[in-house]
């Protein structure tokens, strides 16, 4: 009988430690500017004028180091503020990650779904990184090391994306593995696509999707470019298959046709790395993932709806209602190594 698999993770306090916002004034921003006015003027989104007034009246702004409870307070060029967030309850967020290789250089995790990788948004502490810090940064083995204190990973998987996530455990193992990651945009970038994706490649990666509808062809590949369109409640604009984007190259493989429930099980090889790539590329064929809320045939958004848009750049209000997305993905990850694990031989 097998051990069980070896898990980390530690579970969440139920108010995260808040959050410090920094700013600095510049000379056009300081003329005859109250500390209330640069707040709601910069930060509409936040929350209104009178929901800053009362975070200044709660001492939550400091200017140059001291705490101004005065919304009156004239801000003078080249000073330095902090807004002080109050902790808040994050969404609801797995935090057991099993871990399915580790060695001297680096860690493979089984990231599940709804856990985002690194601090965003509504996640500021239930994030893939924070579980890193807390369970290694403690280890004797890290303190006082020259290298990482603590494991960081070295690619994205998209909060609702499940699957291997690598973590470097040294300086070494991060750049060679980033260097990795790169290679297949770089290629894609420079119009070398490589038919077979993998060949040649030190790292591969390989999803697993169920997408809308029955896709006929045993194969099919993707070269639609992704670039940035502006879009309602997302501030640095939404991703979607368009012909000024960044070039993008995916291979999709049906493995199994459900024509009962009109569903069809792929796998997604691949070779550059674009935000939302798979998402897109198989809405773009006319088969978006079952459960996507935003992306259409063709590879664009749905008609604005708030409630489907996950505005990254916006933080939530103290003691107001932030909306949270809930991008529904039915997606695995498989990163396959054609090189062994060990990086001594690289």
């Amino acid at each position: 009988m097998s051990p069980p698999p070896q898990r980390i993770g530690l579970p969440w306090p139920e108010l995260n430690d808040g959050l410090a916002y920094k700013d600095a004034i510049s000379s056009s921003e300081s003329e005859l500017t109250t500390v209330s006015e640069f707040y709601f003027t910069k930060y509409k989104s936040s929350a209104p004028l009178l929901g800053w007034i009362q975070r200044i009246q709660n001492g939550q702004i400091q200017i140059d180091g001291e705490v101004v409870k005065d919304p009156n307070t004239l801000l003078r060029s080249g000073s330095k503020l902090v807004y002080s967030r109050l902790p808040w309850k994050e969404p609801d967020t797995p935090y057991s990650l099993e871990v399915l290789y580790e060695d001297d250089d680096l860690i493979a995790l089984n990231k599940p779904s709804g856990l985002q990788v690194l601090p965003g948004g509504l996640f500021q502490q239930r994030t893939v990184l924070t579980q890193l810090q807390w369970c290694f940064g403690k280890n004797d083995s890290y303190i006082g090391s020259r290298e990482s204190p603590h494991p960081v990973p070295v690619h994205r998987l998209g909060r609702g994306t499940s699957g291997i996530l690598l973590c470097a455990k040294t300086k070494l193992a991060k750049t060679k593995l980033a260097a990795y990651f790169a290679e297949g945009t770089s290629l894609v970038g420079s119009g070398n696509l490589d038919q077979e994706c993998g060949t040649g490649r030190k790292l591969s990666k390989i999803y697993r999707a169920l997408a809308d509808g029955i896709v006929e062809e045993d194969e099919v590949v993707i070269k639609q470019p992704i670039g940035v369109v502006r879009y309602p409640g997302v501030a640095q604009g939404l991703y979607v298959a368009s012909p000024e984007g960044k070039p993008a190259f995916s291979k999709v493989f049906v493995l199994e046709r459900d024509r009962e429930k009109n569903c069809s099980l792929v796998k997604v090889e691949i070779q550059s790395g674009r935000p939302h790539q798979i998402r897109i590329h198989l809405a773009y064929m006319g088969h978006p993932l079952v459960g996507d809320p935003l992306y259409v045939a063709g590879g664009q958004p749905k008609c604005f709806d708030p409630d489907l848009v996950d505005d990254a750049a916006a933080f939530a209000e103290d003691g107001y209602k932030i909306r949270s997305s809930f991008f529904i993905l039915i997606v695995s990850v498989y990163l396959e190594m054609n090189s062994p694990w060990k990086l001594n031989n690289i």
